[in-house]
């Protein structure tokens, strides 16, 4: 059966993984899950800790987290280049470039976001926070920006689910109002205007804003609430 897909709006970082699953071109579902309202049962039980990304793998069992669900997609798309064999240097090379996306990029812009979870009147704490995620931020960026720097794609001679799971983050630096990304790191501009451009990109905003969509790839609708729960019950 194919695999459905939980992804979070608002700009959650799970639409790396739809980009990533249009790329693969095969069958798949969505399920959407809006992060400010409470979550249904049935996600939870397919997610415990309430996160998104969350996948029904296509051996039916539930696969939580950023990484393990892109390598999963990565590792049914080997023959298109989205991700390698394990135990290669293209592998291990990928496997770093996701972590440190995952734990650097992604973790800085996130002190940004905490600053909303804080008291409204907590201006100190906020500042703080937002100043912080603009300190170490800029460090990725430009430490990203760097590795663009005589390569087309992040990890590879070809675009792999690096390219899709960065495309779904460096764009909260702008989101939170830390940067002006193409007047402050114009290579990482560059890098995200192209993948902007990509059609599997453009409909994975399209599924978050709700706006008309055509897939490039092999989207088979989205997954109801009640079609989730006879899913979990078969």
């Amino acid at each position: 059966m194919e695999p459905v897909l939980f992804y979070g709006v608002p700009h959650g970082c799970s639409f790396g993984s739809i980009v990533a699953l249009e790329w693969l071109g095969q069958p798949y579902r969505l399920h959407r899950i809006d992060m400010l309202s409470k979550r249904s049962e049935g996600f939870a039980r397919v997610s415990p800790l309430g996160q998104t990304p969350a996948m029904i793998a296509p051996d039916g069992k539930p696969l939580t987290e950023s990484l393990a669900i892109l390598h999963n997609i990565a590792a049914r798309g080997l023959d298109k280049g989205l991700g390698f064999a394990q135990g290669t240097r293209e592998f291990d090379d990928l496997n770093w470039m996701l972590s440190y996306l995952h734990t650097t990029l992604h973790s800085d812009l996130g002190y940004g976001w905490n600053a909303y979870k804080l008291d409204e009147d907590d201006h100190a704490g906020k500042a703080f926070l937002r100043r912080l995620a603009r300190e170490k931020s800029a460090e990725a960026y430009a430490y990203l920006q760097g590795v663009l720097e005589g390569r087309e794609w992040l990890a590879g001679n070809t675009k792999t689910v690096a390219d899709a799971y960065f495309i779904g983050i460096a764009r909260w630096g702008e989101d939170l109002g830390l940067f002006d990304i193409a007047r402050d790191f114009p290579g990482i501009h560059r890098h995200m205007a192209r993948l902007e451009a990509d059609p599997a990109v453009i409909f994975a905003h399209a599924i978050e804003d709700e706006t008309p969509h055509r897939s490039s790839g092999g989207f088979c609708g989205q997954l109801t609430a009640q079609d989730l729960d006879a899913r979990l019950a078969a």
